[in-house]
Order: structure tokens, then C-alpha cells, then sequence
């Protein structure tokens, strides 16, 4: 059981609040590691950003009687994969942070890999290893923030959803692809 909540000392808190105005969100109650929590972040954006640059090339390299579909699909992914990139850069923002896109260290930084495939097949393999690789790595972030920072900690499984789905729509287009054209 639980001890009873004390009360919220609203004198103390607009006095903290005045304090340290210049650092934003991140106010004398956030209990994270802050260098941590942003080197999860950019982690993530480097991984999100690899992902849009291989589903870009494989919407535009899919090729073959049944690849229109699938390379629909694999644009829809890039973009909702830039989506995600925009809210964790946001949010290294929000946290005093400098996001890293730096073309550099991209794919050093990245837990998913580049890799082309050759046919539409491998296209497809490649990117929901990407998205199993993006499952576990966000799983593991979520962990690390614990309950230390509520707001990421809810990125990140909004974006763990979305890759969840993406993972479910690979696997079924995996099934569909006949293996002449894999």
C-alpha cells in the first residue's frame, strides 16, 4: 500500500518555478538522467532518419507486377518514420538538447542498418528486420526512462506502437509477395 500523498506546496512550487526559468521543461522535479534520456532520443532520431532513407530508396527501386502496392507502402512508412523523427527532435529540443543529424554518424548511430535489397522480397525482409531491430530498441528505452520522464517515456511507446504496426504489415506483405518476384 501505498503512504498518503502529501499535500502539493503551491508556495514552494511558483518559487521553483521562477527558478531556472531558462531551462524550459526541464524543471527541479524531473528526475532523469538528462544526458541519458537525450542520448536515448538521439539514438532514436538516427535510427528514424536511416529507416525514412531505406523505405525512399525501396519505394522508388520496387519493381515488378506486384510491386505498386508494396511500394505505396513502403512511402506511407517513410513518412510516418519522419513523423517520428520530427516529435524526437522536438523533444530533445524541449529538453535543452541539440538534435543530431549529422550525416557523419548517421548509420554509426543508428540501430537499424541501411541496406538496399536487391529484389522486392529482400526489400521487405530488410525493412521489417529494421522494424523488429526498432521494436526492441524502444522497448529498451522505454525501460531506461522508467518513470523518470513521463513525457518521453510516452513518445517513445507512441512511436513503439506505429512500428508494432509497421512490423504486422511487413510480415503480411512477406506472405503475399510470390517468389518469382523475391
Amino acid at each position: 500500500m501505498n503512504p498518503p500523498l502529501q499535500p502539493l506546496d503551491i508556495t514552494e512550487l511558483r518559487k521553483s518555478a521562477r527558478q531556472s526559468m531558462e531551462e524550459g521543461a526541464v524543471t527541479a522535479g524531473y528526475s532523469a538522467d538528462l544526458s541519458e534520456v537525450i542520448k536515448l532520443l538521439n539514438d532514436a532520431l538516427a535510427t528514424e532518419l536511416v529507416c525514412v532513407l531505406r523505405y525512399r530508396r525501396h519505394h522508388f527501386m520496387a519493381s515488378g507486377i506486384h510491386s505498386h502496392a508494396t511500394a505505396a507502402e513502403f512511402l506511407v512508412h517513410s513518412k510516418e518514420e519522419q513523423g517520428h523523427a520530427d516529435q524526437l527532435a522536438e523533444r530533445i529540443v524541449q529538453l535543452g538538447g541539440e538534435p543530431d543529424f549529422s550525416p557523419d554518424t548517421l548509420t554509426k548511430r543508428s540501430h537499424a542498418e541501411y541496406v538496399e535489397g536487391t529484389t522486392l522480397t529482400d526489400m521487405i525482409r530488410e525493412n521489417l528486420v529494421a522494424e523488429r531491430i526498432a521494436i526492441d530498441s524502444y522497448r529498451h528505452a522505454i525501460e531506461c526512462v522508467g518513470d523518470n520522464d513521463p513525457t518521453t517515456r510516452r513518445l517513445f511507446e507512441s512511436i513503439l506502437a506505429v512500428e508494432e504496426e509497421h512490423a504486422d504489415e511487413l510480415a503480411d506483405l512477406l506472405t503475399q509477395v510470390p517468389a518469382k518476384t523475391g
